[in-house]
Order: C-alpha cells, then structure tokens, then sequence
C-alpha cells in the first residue's frame, strides 16, 4: 500500500538547510518518492506549529524507510541537523 512522509519543519539555518533539500529531492525519487506539498500556504489548528509542511508520496511504507535509511538521505540530512527543528513520520495511505 502507498505511505506517505509528512515532515514538520522549522529552520534554523537557511544556508545550510538548502544544502539538505538540494540532496534529499534526488534521494526520495530514487526510492519511488515524490512531492505532493512542499512549503505551501496551510492552517495550523492544533499542536506545534512549523512554518515548513512537507508532503512525499511513496509506494510503501518500507519504501519511505528505505529511503529515510539510505546512505544518499542520510547525507542529506546531515545538512538539516542542527539547521532545522523537525518531527517526521510515515503513514500507510488507506485505499
């Protein structure tokens, strides 16, 4: 079944967390992945609020871990830590 990867961004770091979504977009597509929502217009209306929502649809939730896993993504977020404060999760789709 599809999944999705729905991150919650605030960056801290604009430099440097350019550098993390310059090489993460090349890693979701190698593993399936592909935008639906990237830093669009949205409605906070309950929890933390996080200026950045992000949205990739996967064939499976193992695709999405694998992807999250993979040395190419592990890479990339070495560019978002300590430039960015997020929550990220995969979510099996329900079709």
């Amino acid at each position: 079944m599809p999944a999705l990867w729905i991150a919650h961004v605030t960056v801290t770091d604009t430099e440097a967390y350019s550098k993390y979504a310059e090489l993460a977009g090349p890693a979701l597509a190698k593993h399936g992945g592909e935008f639906i929502a990237r830093a669009a217009r949205y409605v906070q209306l309950e929890g933390k609020e996080r200026p950045r929502n992000v949205v990739a649809r996967f064939p499976s939730v193992e695709a999405a871990v694998d992807c999250y896993n993979s040395s190419e993504y592990q890479k990339a977020l070495d560019h978002a830590r300590g430039a960015s404060e997020r929550e990220l999760v995969v979510v099996e789709i329900n079709e």
